[in-house]
């Protein structure tokens, strides 16, 4: 049957879709570290326009292929019509984006080209001298790459495509606090772990990444460190001082055509914003309401804000980051041991997970980075300390069932896992984040359902994470497809959801502190539609687990939900237009 799905040159879609993933992964190196390839490789990205353009044409000869075997019928079975679906949707979405310029003021608080840089030598193997020395070769090759990125946004101010002076602010902001700058005083060392370099200057974050490197190899990285470090303080300067006036005045919201072309982006979806949004309000309403009856059990005459105040400052909590990490560490072990077996069929690579504190001016909101395809770099969670020395448990619990087990961690580790079956596309580049967000939601919702959230306080964190979610449908879509608050609001019934009514409301009706809930409002100006995937993406998923067993219970079977999140972790990738279609015939 194989051979007669493959053309006369034994090109399938699913080959196809691999030869991209080769080929993205020499022309952004980026990428292949993100995907365990080419581990000597010492390379950086080409940030300039140029780099760009190289992927864009890659994606562009990708679908003429593409078109070509499906035209001779290669694409007819059922394995490579997925893969085909998904390829061709998500590269025209990428090209959309493309052609609209938006690479030229990629300037945002998270996911950023230059975060992007920074973030790759979290993922790289130190483990032998050998090791290093790639950390050191691609260390080295940072100001290039930062040179590049300015010379992006300095086109981009050519040409009228800028970022919001907010991204730009936050980005400034964030880029000192990973140099940690500023001149040593006369008689004061450099702190411990950092590398003062010409007239004083410090390595920042650079200097403490290498601070443990081979002794053999300590000199010259810390050489490189403080070159990047230099450079890095450049572009903050430059960012400030001549990127910052040109950007004043440019709008921080996207308007609805610009927004359109990002909401296909993050959810594989031509959503229907006006459904969406009223859909998100009656969400509000009934969390709302939740909320109320959950504080008064936590604080009997309290509501939700006075009771999640009282859980930040007086409930339980951990002293420390990394007596938090291993909180976290033994929260999703836990998980594993629990749900193995009962409610998901794990093979032994994917039970492995690691929690970690994330670098030094990360943004505010925990996150995960998945294992390497051969799984020789586990699946971590990060945690972002903020400077806090106290972490209160009560919004930390659902927030790790999301971010580990069973969410992030259990569906990209199981992708990994079944690639062989699949496509190395479907499993990796071709994730749509409103599917990954949506089941991350999912998990959170199933640990409620098994009763993992019984603590008072713990749920009271957990509807409040499902508010944020549902309040970033509301404030996403409003800010910048232009909504008005509506007649049932409690909130400005009728005015215009501007970003500091945004903000304003969501800190009455979420409870999370002040910096949290400013770095997320930066954020969704900065990755329009994104952030509406999380709710939309948990709806689709619990469609179509309701579909599907209704199916199984019509034809007189019993729904098995173990053996249903299993298959529907097997699946790869899929676009929310074709999530509840394909998660209803499971």
């Amino acid at each position: 049957m194989v051979e007669e799905l493959i053309t006369s040159d034994g090109t399938t879609p699913r080959r196809i879709a691999d030869g991209y993933v080769r080929a993205l992964a020499e022309l952004d190196p980026l990428t292949a570290v993100y995907l365990g390839l080419n581990p000597e490789d010492d390379r950086l990205p080409d940030l300039s326009p140029v780099g760009a353009e190289a992927i864009a044409e890659l994606a562009r000869r990708t679908l003429a292929e593409l078109a070509g075997v499906e035209r001779a019928g290669a694409a007819e079975d059922e394995a490579e019509r997925r893969c085909a679906r998904l390829l061709r949707e998500r590269l025209t979405a990428e090209l959309a984006v493309h052609d609209a310029g938006e690479n030229y003021r990629a300037v945002r608080n998270l996911a950023s080209p230059v975060h992007n840089v920074r973030d790759v030598f979290t993922l790289m193997a130190t483990d032998t001298e050998e090791q290093w020395a790639v950390v050191g070769r691609r260390l080295a090759r940072v100001p290039v790459a930062l040179e590049q990125y300015r010379e992006t946004l300095a086109e981009g101010i050519e040409r009228g495509l800028l970022s919001g002076p907010r991204q730009v602010t936050t980005v400034v902001g964030q880029f000192g606090e990973w140099l940690d700058d500023g001149e040593v005083p006369e008689g004061e060392a450099p702190r411990s772990g950092s590398v003062e370099g010409g007239g004083g200057r410090r390595a920042g974050w650079f200097g403490q990444f290498v601070k443990d490197a081979p002794a053999s190899l300590h000199a010259e990285l810390s050489a490189h460190a403080v070159a990047a470090a230099e450079a890095l303080a450049a572009l903050r300067d430059w960012l400030r001082d001549v990127y910052g006036p040109a950007a004043a005045g440019t709008p921080d919201t996207t308007g609805r055509e610009r927004y359109g072309r990002y909401v296909r982006f993050w959810t594989g979806s031509d959503l229907d914003l006006d459904e969406a949004y009223a859909w998100a309000w009656s969400e509000f309403h009934d969390l709302l309401a939740q909320m109320e009856a959950e504080a008064e059990k936590v604080r009997p005459g309290a509501g939700p804000m006075e009771a999640m105040k009282w859980l930040e400052s007086d409930g339980p909590g951990i002293e420390g980051g990394e007596a938090t990490r291993e909180y976290l560490q033994g929260l999703m072990d836990q998980a594993i041991r629990d749900l193995q077996g009962t409610h998901f069929d794990l093979a032994e690579p994917v039970t492995r997970v690691e929690s970690r504190i994330a670098p030094p001016g990360s943004a505010a909101a925990p996150y995960y980075t998945a294992p390497s395809l051969d799984f020789t770099r586990p699946g971590r969670t990060w945690l972002p300390l903020l400077g806090r020395e106290r972490f209160p448990v009560w919004d930390l619990v659902s927030t790790w069932y999301h971010e580990g087990v069973p969410g992030h961690h259990l569906q990209l580790a199981q992708w990994n896992y079944v690639a062989d079956r699949l496509s190395t596309y479907q499993v990796s580049l071709g994730g749509v984040s409103a599917n990954l967000e949506g089941w991350a939601l999912y998990a959170e919702r199933l640990m409620d359902e098994l009763g993992y959230l019984t603590d008072p306080g713990h749920r009271l964190g957990y509807l409040n994470a499902q508010m944020m979610r549902a309040l970033r449908v509301i404030v996403d879509i409003g800010m910048h497809a232009g909504f008005d608050f509506p007649a049932d609001s409690p909130y400005r019934p009728g005015e215009p959801v501007s970003p500091e009514a945004a903000r304003e409301f969501f800190g009455l009706y979420c409870g999370l502190s002040a910096d949290f809930l400013d770095s997320e409002l930066v954020r969704y100006l900065g990755m329009p539609g994104q952030a509406i995937g999380y709710k939309l993406g948990e709806r689709a998923w619990l469609r179509g687990r309701a579909a599907a067993k209704a199916a199984h219970e019509a034809r007189g079977e019993e729904f098995d939900l173990k053996a249903w999140h299993m298959a529907a972790l097997s699946q790869g990738s899929l676009g929310l237009d074709d999530l509840v279609e394909e998660l209803s015939a499971l």
